[in-house]
């Protein structure tokens, strides 16, 4: 990743869960729009209107991220840069920070290990804060939802 130099280089933040579901059930619901418009929001206050997803190597993505109050909203997109079907995906976001994201089983269930590049803007605790809650939104519609 080329970082303009002015820019601090951050640590980056590692967050995980594991789920009750098959590999192929979370790999469906992590990447299909339709599903991805139902859990990619770090607090019921937000939401995710619309969602696109071509999940292969050099694919691009987008979700659109709300406040459902209209106050405030933006795209989360990015072009994915490596994809294993049902065990990775990788990709840079707009503004170049990577992330990295790992399916592996795990006994009866899957884990999910995330590691993304933070930002500068907010503190770094808040960040990992806000992408750990739309992991467990995740794992909480994958273990309600019957797909």
């Amino acid at each position: 990743m080329n970082q303009d130099q002015s820019r601090p280089v951050l640590s980056p933040i590692t967050i995980r869960t594991s789920i009750e579901a098959s590999l192929d059930k979370v790999w469906q619901l992590w990447t299909e729009p339709m599903h991805i418009s139902q859990w990619c929001q770090a607090s019921d206050d937000w939401h995710a209107p619309h969602a696109e997803n071509d999940p292969r190597t050099g694919g691009k993505f987008k979700t659109v991220m709300a406040a459902k109050d209209g106050s405030f909203s933006f795209d989360f997109e990015g072009v994915y840069t490596h994809v294993k079907s049902h065990e990775i995906i990788e990709y840079d976001l707009s503004d170049g920070r990577h992330v990295a994201v790992h399916f592996s089983k795990l006994n009866n269930e899957i884990e999910i290990v995330q590691t993304f590049d933070p930002e500068t803007q907010n503190p770094m605790e808040m960040q990992q804060q806000g992408w750990q809650s739309i992991l467990e939104n995740f794992r909480n519609y994958v273990e309600t939802t019957d797909h």
